[in-house]
């Protein structure tokens, strides 16, 4: 629970994160409480449209994965039971084709940007292009005054904290931090691979100024959620 007058500050800086994610042609709705965000979402969702969605603790934390999953919806389930993994991938590729396409943020510039950074490329890919309509959520403590602490932010506590929770075989998972040399703050391409093989973090994206207007959409709640 965030001190409430903690919590005003950071409501005024996710305040003026909207208008420059909206500057940056990126639509974006604030709302109080996580158990706010579904019936944003859904205000957002037509029924029987095709829906899709990238790996997020947040879609669990604020009750979207009950709603895609209860809903009026054809949803594209990569987490159904007795899945193989090529019928992961098949739903991966199908994904593009979704009328919407449902993730999280790994952080939120203040001046409207939002940094990505994923494993396989999957939801970064789907997030770039594809799907019809993109619909990112994140809590409060995703937000960040610039790229910089952005990159900071996903090395030291977002990447960590999700290969943690993966069991995953990587330094950050025995460091609490990364500390692969070629990911540095200048650094925005793929990472070395060579240098972690079992690396979940392989390709970084910033989105910025976009040229399909408002095909983006972010909602901020100010609750914490996710890594």
């Amino acid at each position: 629970m965030l001190n409430e007058t903690v919590k005003k500050v950071m409501k005024a800086s996710a305040m003026e994160t909207i208008v420059n994610l909206k500057k940056n042609k990126i639509d974006a709705y604030y709302v109080e409480k996580k158990e706010d965000v579904a019936a944003q979402v859904k205000a957002l969702l037509k029924k029987g449209e095709t829906v899709s969605f990238g790996g997020s603790m947040t879609l669990f934390e604020t009750g979207v994965m009950d709603l895609l999953q209860n809903g009026d919806y054809h949803l594209l389930d990569r987490n159904a039971k007795g899945l193989k993994r090529e019928d992961i991938a098949e739903i991966y590729r199908k994904s593009f084709y979704a009328d919407t396409y449902l993730a999280s943020a790994n952080a939120i510039t203040r001046h409207g940007e939002i940094y990505e950074v994923d494993g396989t490329g999957n939801r970064v890919a789907a997030i770039t292009w594809g799907p019809k309509q993109v619909i990112l959520i994140a809590g409060i403590n995703k937000l960040t005054p610039d790229l910089k602490t952005a990159i900071e932010r996903v090395k030291n506590i977002a990447c960590p904290s999700n290969a943690t929770r993966l069991n995953a075989n990587t330094s950050c998972t025995k460091t609490g931090h990364c500390i692969n040399p070629h990911c540095t703050e200048n650094n925005l391409m793929a990472l070395n691979a060579g240098s972690c093989p079992n690396s979940l973090c392989s390709i970084s994206t910033v989105f910025s100024h976009q040229l399909q207007e408002f095909r983006i959409k972010v909602i901020i709640t100010g609750d914490n959620l996710g890594f």
